[in-house]
């Protein structure tokens, strides 16, 4: 009998697959205990396929953090909807970012975890990856606190505090207050049993946005005296 001819695979296909192992692995295992004969188990290939594609286990480390964060990045863009007035663009794309992280453990591990434990240059990719997020929540608060604004303008009368104008350096340091949050709580939540992403983003959503409304509206938080 001959022997049976298997359908040869496109390599885009094969290489997804082969980063889907190495996710799984790098994920659960670190990036140093991982081991290329491993993931090339996993994905169903040989280890010298593996290198074929992907060089080195520093490459298709990257080149999981790269489609990761992406992923990632795509998610929360695609939740957080343009057509949506501000705060629902928050709401929207904090849910976006637990759901994610939730239905992508592995993927989460890799990017929260192990990209920033070693070294360059898998830190610096992350760190990019992050600030892209940042910049784009920073943009979020500015545009909501635009919107407190003329609302506020539209019915301001003699006894209303008019809204708040926040400083490009404000909003800045909100945003990377918010990104920060999520990201702790995206941990909290995925080690948690019975947390859903919903609840996750409602719990942030919830300690921002009425942070954030105070400001907008001119009622900042006042330390007490010193002395006090």
């Amino acid at each position: 009998m001959g022997a049976v001819k298997t359908k040869r695979m496109p390599r885009a296909v094969r290489e997804q697959q082969m980063l889907d192992a190495a996710v799984q692995i790098f994920g659960r295992r670190g990036y140093r205990a991982a081991s290329m004969d491993e993931i090339a188990e996993l994905a169903g290939v040989s280890k010298p396929l593996v290198y074929l594609y992907l060089n080195s286990k520093d490459d298709l480390f990257s080149a999981c953090i790269r489609r990761e964060g992406a992923a990632l990045t795509a998610a929360v863009r695609a939740g957080a909807r343009a057509d949506l007035p501000a705060d629902r663009q928050l709401w929207e794309g904090l849910r976006a970012f637990f759901t994610h992280t939730a239905r992508c453990p592995d993927g989460w591990s890799v990017l929260h975890l192990q990209a920033r434990t070693h070294g360059e240059p898998f830190a610096s990719e992350t760190a990019a990856l992050r600030t892209g997020i940042v910049t784009f929540v920073r943009q979020l608060i500015t545009e909501a606190a635009r919107d407190a604004r003329r609302t506020g303008d539209a019915r301001r009368t003699g006894d209303v505090r008019c809204a708040h104008d926040l400083s490009e350096q404000e909003a800045a340091g909100l945003a990377e207050a918010l990104v920060g949050a999520a990201e702790s709580l995206a941990a909290w939540a995925n080690a948690t049993p019975g947390v859903t992403a919903r609840q996750a983003a409602l719990t942030l959503m919830n300690v921002a946005w009425a942070g954030l409304g105070n400001l907008m509206e001119g009622r900042p938080w006042s330390p007490p005296a010193p002395g006090d």
